[in-house]
């Protein structure tokens, strides 16, 4: 394998494993954790992927000597490379716990009934992403700046740092957060409305919404903002094979009964995906 090749296929490799591990920390997240929890340890650990990146960028022996001619370069050594991929796993790792949980932690510490619901909340996510994108200019130019002019352990250094200093000041407001139990995985809640789906597939679906399966007690985890109504939407498409059809008295087995909260999930995904 050529050098230009390994570090396409680096680059590659450390972009789709960036890509995937937020399944994973949204999962851990929304099953046991929590949203605070994940944000910590997940930035904790992405602080120690660039901690390592800075370090291999400042010792000599971490890295290939340079090479101005770009001739007869002496090319990395294993332990080098191990060093580089292990660094880019953690902030692979720590991206997957960060990215998708920072946005749904800053909209649990609003109120979203409608009585609430006013500017100042959507400001903040509008200075949110305001801020993602200055972000991103500031690494793409001043960093990059640093980068060349100055050193590669400067470069990686400043970012680290600015890094270190959020951590510090998420967890000094810590008193001051609504912290959201973990619901459950939704993944798990979509294979049960599946399941069930499956095995009331003769079922008939009541006329009257009232006689669809509701229990307060079992959402009250994923319905914190408000309660999913009831939708006809897909109803021919899926007839009687979603599992509204089980009336109030009905015991609640997750396998065999799913209330109208996670059933309409799926009807949500499924729109978003025929669109």
């Amino acid at each position: 394998m050529t050098e230009e090749s390994l570090h396409s296929n680096t680059l590659t490799n450390f972009g789709g494993t960036s890509s995937f591990t937020p399944l994973i920390g949204a999962f851990i997240a929304d099953s046991f954790a929590g949203r605070y929890w994940t944000i910590i340890v997940a930035s904790i650990i992405y602080v120690l992927g660039m901690v390592s990146i800075t370090i291999s960028a400042v010792l000599p022996h971490l890295r290939p000597p340079p090479c101005p001619t770009q001739v007869n370069c002496q090319e990395a050594s294993t332990l080098q490379l191990w060093v580089l991929y292990i660094a880019l796993l953690l902030t692979s790792l720590g991206t997957g716990g960060i990215r998708p949980c920072v946005v749904t932690f800053a909209a649990d510490q609003f109120d979203m009934t409608k009585s609430q619901t006013d500017s100042r909340s959507w400001n903040f996510f509008n200075w949110y992403y305001f801020c993602m994108g200055m972000a991103s200019l500031t690494a793409l130019t001043v960093v990059v700046y640093i980068q060349d002019n100055v050193s590669w352990g400067w470069g990686l250094g400043v970012p680290t740092i600015v890094m270190a200093l959020s951590i510090v000041a998420f967890v000094l407001g810590s008193r001051l957060y609504k912290k959201i139990k973990p619901g459950g995985s939704p993944f798990v809640r979509l294979t049960q409305v599946i399941v069930a789906a499956v095995k009331k597939k003769n079922a008939v679906t009541p006329s009257d919404p009232l006689l669809l399966y509701e229990n307060r007690e079992l959402d009250a985890a994923i319905s914190s903002n408000g309660r999913l109504l009831h939708s006809n939407q897909f109803k021919d498409i899926l007839h009687d094979y979603l599992p509204y059809s089980c009336p109030i008295q009905c015991i609640n087995v997750s396998l065999r009964f799913s209330t109208i909260s996670p059933s309409t999930d799926l009807l949500i995904l499924l729109m978003y995906a025929v669109i």
